[in-house]
């Protein structure tokens, strides 16, 4: 362990964990077999817990913590998300509680838990205004005054995010949205050059067990028309990490924003795949990659039950990321698991409702 590493819960999702997490579950009927999904051998539950949402303060801390307790020990979440800028790293912090918490208090182990964080935006002004006036970042990296994927930024943000969560190897750590802010400004080919560098830090971090996998969380940037400008092709992304990592490359996920109100997806051929218009889910599907959704309830304006069903069926697709913190919230989500997934042809309904209302 290195100095940087001590006092760090060791270990990380494995295959033998996650299932152990999923039968232990299945066998207490809380939640139906297919309510798991394997991606590299990993089990992950059909819901995630998001943790965007909130104030920075101490109240919401104890709230986010309590409610990834619950929704872990339930049985029904093994996936936790958040990120360093959320609720300026009150997102992390909070859910590094709950990590710390639930190996001795409720014996649910560090390889059963799938915890995802992102960088990329700023947390502190203030850490990347030093790192400018020291000459570790250029004002020309920065995109919009908030996003920077240049290295020496990354490695800062990852060694406090693996403190925050008090982890030391994350499973998976995304770079946030930074096709939707530096894509726009920087054109296809110049946004891939800039990111290859960021993919080689990546690679470097996994071999030094600091991360399992890496991946792009995005907002508008893998949703747009086939012929936008500011579309990002996630083959292009792919054929960029096999040439940073090889055939054995960390690139592993994607994240994007996925409900009945934005279902392009699972609606919108907008990937060329092996010269193949396809949506994105299938396109994750033919390139190896699993994929989460964000704002399934778009921030509350959708039907909980209705809205997180849809999302959470979508063929392929391995969970949608819903946040709660309140308990009737908690246990109203929660309790969505013990319903088996919609049917393709349900879903396929709901689809089609969704696009002609």
């Amino acid at each position: 362990m290195t100095p940087a590493s001590a006092g760090l819960l060791t270990g990380f999702a494995t295959a033998e964990g996650t299932r152990r997490f999923a039968e232990r579950a299945i066998s207490r009927a809380v939640v139906p077999r297919d309510h798991f999904r394997v991606f590299e051998g990993v089990h992950f539950s059909s819901l995630g817990m998001g943790t965007y949402l909130g104030k920075a303060d101490a109240a919401t801390d104890r709230a986010v913590t309590s409610a990834v307790i619950r929704s872990v020990v339930s049985g029904v979440v093994n996936v936790v998300d958040t990120a360093i800028n959320y609720r300026s790293s009150h997102g992390e912090t909070a859910v590094g509680a709950a990590l710390s918490r639930l190996p001795t208090e409720h014996h649910v182990l560090r390889d059963e838990v799938f915890v995802a964080t992102k960088n990329g935006y700023v947390a502190d002004p203030r850490q990347l205004r030093e790192m400018v006036s020291t000459g570790l970042v250029s004002p020309g990296e920065i995109a919009s005054g908030c996003n920077c994927m240049s290295v020496p930024y990354l490695k800062d943000q990852l060694e406090r995010s693996r403190v925050h969560l008090g982890l030391e190897t994350i499973d998976l750590l995304y770079l946030h949205n930074v096709s939707d802010e530096h894509l726009p400004r920087l054109g296809q080919e110049e946004f891939l050059r800039a990111l290859e560098p960021a993919f080689g830090f990546l690679e470097d971090s996994r071999k030094a067990g600091k991360i399992r996998y890496y991946g792009l969380a995005t907002w508008d940037s893998l949703r747009l028309p086939p012929a936008s400008p500011d579309l990002l092709s996630i083959e292009s992304v792919v054929d960029l990490a096999r040439t940073v990592g090889g055939k054995d490359h960390g690139f592993r996920f994607i994240q994007f924003p996925f409900n009945l109100a934005m279902p392009e997806a699972a609606a919108l051929a907008n990937q060329s795949v092996r010269g193949e218009r396809v949506p994105l889910l299938e396109a994750a599907h033919r390139l190896g990659l699993g994929t989460f959704s964000s704002v399934p309830l778009l921030q509350g304006r959708l039907v909980p039950k209705l809205a997180l069903d849809f999302a959470r069926s979508a063929p392929g697709h391995l969970a949608p990321l819903v946040g709660h913190k309140t308990d009737p919230h908690v246990e109203e989500n929660l309790a969505l698991g013990a319903r088996p997934s919609l049917s393709r042809d349900a879903f396929a309904a709901l689809l089609e409702k969704a696009l002609h209302p």
